[in-house]
């Protein structure tokens, strides 16, 4: 699909929606390295995607929520019980089923001016960084909210600085109590 947005009509305020897919963790609690094991994913992907007109999006999503909890398909299935705080509140892929994705992706492929950008971690990789930062650090200890933030970094490395002003919506954190570094991250980038 071809991004009809030209520069004359981008807005002053951008909106970014953050997500991310996998997790963080490279460790159990008890300090096994889970990387390369059933369940855990070897990637982790923070993704924002930049919506011109979130209002609009929203609408359309409410429009096919309300189709489908009308649905009598849907009727029965566990994910589309309101009780059940998943799909009949907001849609996730992990909780959706597939004629739901499809609907979602379809409004999303459908929705003009929408672009999106990810950054992707090999945790493999950040794995080798954490062994060779322990032998330099005896006591460095990983946290998965580093991978996190730094990817945080480098996805909006060059994106805060064309517009007045920024709404930016993080879906999660690994650890929503602890300090925010990444929002730190972000008023460098915006400043340097």
């Amino acid at each position: 699909m071809k991004n009809k947005q030209t520069s004359e009509t981008i807005p002053s305020i951008r909106h970014y929606f953050v997500d991310e897919g996998g997790d963080s963790n490279l460790f159990s609690k008890t300090g096994k390295v889970l990387v390369g094991t059933e369940g855990c994913s070897r990637f982790f992907i923070l993704g924002l995607l930049d919506v011109p007109d979130p209002v609009a999006l929203n609408g359309r999503f409410d429009e096919l929520r309300a189709r489908l909890m009308s649905d009598a398909y849907f009727k029965n299935v566990p994910s589309m019980q309101i009780d059940e705080r998943k799909t009949a509140l907001a849609f996730h892929a992990k909780d959706d089923l597939p004629e739901v994705r499809r609907d979602v992706f379809q409004i999303l492929r459908d929705t003009e001016g929408l672009r999106f950008f990810a950054v992707v971690a090999d945790k493999l990789s950040v794995l080798e960084y954490v062994r060779q930062r322990n032998k330099r650090e005896s006591t460095y200890r990983y946290h998965p909210n580093e991978l996190y933030d730094y990817l945080t970094g480098r996805l909006f490395k060059d994106r805060l600085r064309q517009h007045n002003r920024y709404e930016i919506i993080f879906s999660k954190r690994v650890n929503p109590a602890a300090p925010i570094p990444c929002v730190e991250q972000l008023n460098l980038h915006r400043i340097s």
